[in-house]
């Protein structure tokens, strides 16, 4: 396996698209039962297999990433050779909190009661071993995929207005 196998509830939402995969494979809906009953090796093959075309699919389809901690916000452009990072981390004592989803005005006022203060920082590598499994591993470390990528886009507008 490239990635890791789907989870019994991420299975069952994507029910449709798996009896799709199972009939390209021509294989029926009796001929499935009775692999059950038979050859559950088969069977945790076939899921495997389907999994990695899953993981494969969305992976190919992302194009940012984001990871909050309290303190720091890592935000990612995922280019086809190399991911670009622009990140943003409060220094010293703060109320801010990034996993809170706080209003952009609430972490102002946060900021200027506190004194502390934000920096910009950014960065960028190649893909190791490559794209698809680098971008998996960040998935699997708790980064989300950002569907428009504002807040790299937002950051971004900073870094160039500074």
């Amino acid at each position: 396996m490239k990635y890791r196998r789907l989870q019994p509830a991420e299975l069952a939402d994507l029910e449709q698209e798996f009896v799709r995969f199972l009939s390209t494979s021509q294989i029926t809906v009796d001929e499935w039962q009775k692999l059950k009953q038979e050859k559950p090796e088969q069977v945790d093959e076939l899921i495997e297999v389907f999994s990695d075309l899953v993981f494969d699919r969305i992976l190919k389809g992302i194009e940012y990433l984001e990871f909050k901690s309290q303190t720091d916000l890592k935000t990612f452009r995922c280019a086809s050779d190399k991911i670009h990072l622009l990140g943003l981390t409060v220094q010293g004592e703060s109320e801010i909190d990034f996993t809170r989803n706080d209003s952009p005005e609430d972490m102002v006022k946060q900021l200027k009661s506190s004194g502390s203060q934000l920096k910009l920082y950014q960065g960028e590598k190649a893909y190791k071993p490559n794209r698809e499994e680098e971008l998996f591993r960040m998935l699997e470390g708790g980064c989300l995929i950002s569907k428009d990528g504002a807040m790299y886009k937002t950051l971004e507008s900073l870094k160039q207005g500074s």
